[in-house]
């Protein structure tokens, strides 16, 4: 309903600057073309070249106006998207803690529904809290006040780090898990529980869009002057039209398949604003039935980076 609203109030705004605008421009700009042309007196060319300016500050206003009507839309169905995902993903947990608090009310003799309440509350809590933190993590890296800190980085800490923390999540979707992580690897200059909450969210992603049961497996390279840290999926894949899109904040491929899936929709666009500030990229490998790969690119430590690390910590 808001976008309708929106859509329309935009709509009305481009046909009055049209009818009420544009129209009688385009034909003082053909009064001032004649008169320009067609005077023989000063006059009639003075008359034409002033009609010409105005006509070109009129466009000019138009445009400008245009831009920024645009603009405006952009951001009110931006903010109607973000109350709309917001609070769709806020109501799932906010409704099982009601059901919990209510089945603990109803049943506190017994010990096994007790357990069970106690164990959903806590896991309904710790995702309302990691939406909240999400959503907090972003305000920040929006509004540039979000510091890494950087310092040499072993990748195999990035790696173990993330796959503990997806093991969760592996364990209730019975997801399965194949990590091939080399030896002999450069390090990186990062913060590493940064990269690591990147790399958790395409793991995650893996796990939501892959096949039944999801089969996921990371391969990490180094080749370049980078490592490459790889997340392949065995999903139905998304279409090349979509690669760039999907990095865009609250986006989805379709809305009517993920409706169901939890999430704010914010995943990717952190990991790539993440792996961005590291100098790295995400690159995706995907098409159609053939599931995806999402490749986190980044620098490996250069040699005259270490040394100011030393140097800081000895003057600690």
């Amino acid at each position: 309903m808001a976008h309708d609203i929106t859509t329309f109030g935009y709509r009305r705004i481009v046909l009055l600057l049209v009818s009420l605008v544009i129209v009688p421009t385009g034909l003082l700009l053909a009064v001032g073309v004649i008169l320009l042309f067609r005077g023989e007196a000063e006059l009639n060319v003075l008359m034409g070249i002033l009609v010409l300016a105005l006509s070109g500050a009129v466009v000019t206003g138009v445009i400008l106006v245009w831009v920024f009507v645009r603009r405006e839309a952009n951001l009110s169905q931006l903010q109607s998207d973000f109350v709309s995902k917001v609070s769709h993903e806020l109501r799932t947990p906010l409704t099982s803690i009601r059901l919990f608090t209510e089945t603990l009310a109803l049943r506190r003799q017994d010990a096994h529904a007790v357990d069970t309440c106690i164990a959903g509350l806590h896991r309904e809590g710790s995702r309302l809290q990691d939406l909240i933190d999400r959503l907090l993590d972003w305000g920040r890296m929006e509004s540039g006040r979000r510091q890494f800190h950087m310092e040499p980085t072993e990748v195999s800490t990035v790696v173990q780090r993330a796959i503990s923390n997806f093991e969760g999540v592996r364990e209730r979707q019975n997801a399965r898990l194949s990590v091939s992580v080399p030896e002999q690897l450069p390090q990186l200059w990062a913060e590493a529980a940064s990269i690591s909450d990147a790399l958790l969210n395409l793991l995650t992603n893996a796990s939501k869009y892959g096949g039944h049961p999801a089969e996921i497996a990371v391969h990490v390279t180094a080749q370049g002057g980078h490592v490459r840290i790889a997340v392949q999926d065995n999903g139905i894949g998304i279409p090349q039209r979509e690669h760039k899109r999907i990095f865009q904040k609250f986006y989805r491929i379709d809305d009517r398949l993920s409706r169901d899936m939890q999430g704010s929709g914010l995943g990717l666009a952190i990991a790539r604003h993440v792996v961005k500030a590291h100098g790295g990229r995400i690159e995706v490998e995907s098409a159609l039935g053939k599931g995806s790969v999402f490749t986190i690119v980044l620098p490996a430590l250069r040699a005259e980076q270490a040394p100011v690390t030393l140097a800081r910590a000895s003057r600690v």
